[in-house]
């Protein structure tokens, strides 16, 4: 299977490195994506910060230009915003979309607008500087990077896609404090279309236990099964 594997806030592609090499060992092709704004070096354009749009192009970019493979598309935390906005353009070219303890929007919903106070908070205060960036909270991994707050507040613009063939998966992290999962969680398991598989090791689940989450990722059927 071809897993394609964007990351949450504040980190890039490394975050996925364990996980990614243990699915290559199984035989997967793994690529795991650095937003744009999120590089090593910092942003190409400090004063124009990318928005969810973006980060969106960017991945559905990313599956364009590969073999046609059916992708498994996994997304942490805000990395559910842009799968979905990438499964609303390229459907057909999916075989799994996975939310790993991530946000799961309608149309019209924002991570700002599905996050609890705390994450609010947290984003405008990282914001104060420039209003444009938000700083990189304390404890994260120092390779992460100031994140942009555009794409934190922009809107999702989604359409109907009742008729699309792939599976779902949410993996959720548990009931850590602040987590604005948990009611989503309960939801998705109490739905017939999705598969819920929990993790309790907190929100970063690729860090806390990438085997953890690699079986989970390797074990997925095949969207026709």
């Amino acid at each position: 299977m071809r897993f394609v594997m964007v990351p949450g806030g504040w980190q890039g592609g490394w975050v996925f490195d364990a996980v990614a090499a243990e699915l290559r060992r199984a035989g997967h092709h793994v690529e795991a994506v650095t937003l744009s704004g999120l590089e090593p070096d910092g942003p190409l354009d400090v004063d124009s910060p990318p928005n969810l749009d973006t980060h969106i192009a960017q991945v559905t970019d990313i599956i364009e230009r590969g073999d046609g493979t059916p992708v498994a598309l996994c997304g942490h935390s805000y990395g559910g915003m842009v799968i979905a906005g990438v499964a609303d353009r390229l459907g057909d070219r999916l075989d799994q979309l996975v939310f790993i303890d991530a946000y799961v929007p309608d149309d019209g919903d924002s991570c700002w607008s599905l996050t609890s106070d705390r994450f609010r908070e947290l984003f405008i205060a990282g914001a104060r500087a420039d209003g444009r960036w938000v700083a990189v909270p304390e404890g994260l991994d120092p390779r992460a990077r100031p994140h942009p707050l555009a794409s934190f507040v922009q809107s999702i613009r989604l359409g109907d896609d009742s008729g699309c063939a792939f599976g779902r998966t949410f993996i959720s992290g548990g009931a850590w404090p602040g987590s604005p999962f948990v009611a989503l969680t309960e939801r998705l398991r109490n739905d017939s279309g999705w598969r819920v598989h929990e993790i309790p090791v907190g929100h970063n689940i690729a860090r806390r236990d990438p085997h953890g989450l690699a079986a989970v990722l390797g074990a997925l059927p095949p969207a026709s099964a």
